[in-house]
């Protein structure tokens, strides 16, 4: 799916949530789609403030934690900092799968193996609801910069 595509579609989903349209959101929301990858809210922040003087931190970060809630992005723990990028689904990823992310730029690489039935085998009578797998370490870009 094209990412002007996904970003319509997010911001549509975004009101069909009962949150308000504006630039400032769209823009938080367009940055992610294209980068994607895993940024931190200051990278965000940082790149916010030139576009939108006075913006402060705090709101930047209360919108990425509220569209984690209804589905537009997905979260992950970097070295003690929540990181954030366009949820997958978003932009036509239409199978389930999970990523390597890199420690140090944030990129991701889709992993379309998944350790659930092995983990199940081990849970007899338990219901699984929900998982997350992923794998931290360093992409070839960031391997060869060392």
């Amino acid at each position: 799916m094209e990412n002007q595509t996904a970003i319509q579609e997010a911001v549509q989903q975004m009101k069909d949530y009962g949150f308000k349209y504006t630039k400032k959101r769209e823009t938080i929301i367009s940055y992610l789609a294209k980068t994607d990858r895993y940024v931190a809210a200051k990278e965000l922040h940082d790149f916010l403030t030139k576009k939108y003087a006075g913006i402060s931190y705090d709101t930047i970060y209360r919108n990425l934690r509220d569209f984690v809630n209804i589905g537009i992005l997905e979260d992950t723990e970097l070295e003690g900092e929540m990181k954030f990028r366009f949820n997958c689904s978003l932009q036509g990823a239409d199978h389930h799968h999970h990523h390597f992310i890199c420690s140090v730029c944030g990129k991701t690489k889709e992993l379309t193996t998944c350790p659930m039935e092995f983990f199940q085998d081990q849970l007899p009578g338990c219901t699984i609801e929900d998982h997350r797998f992923e794998i931290y370490g360093r992409c070839k870009e960031c391997q060869s910069a060392v």
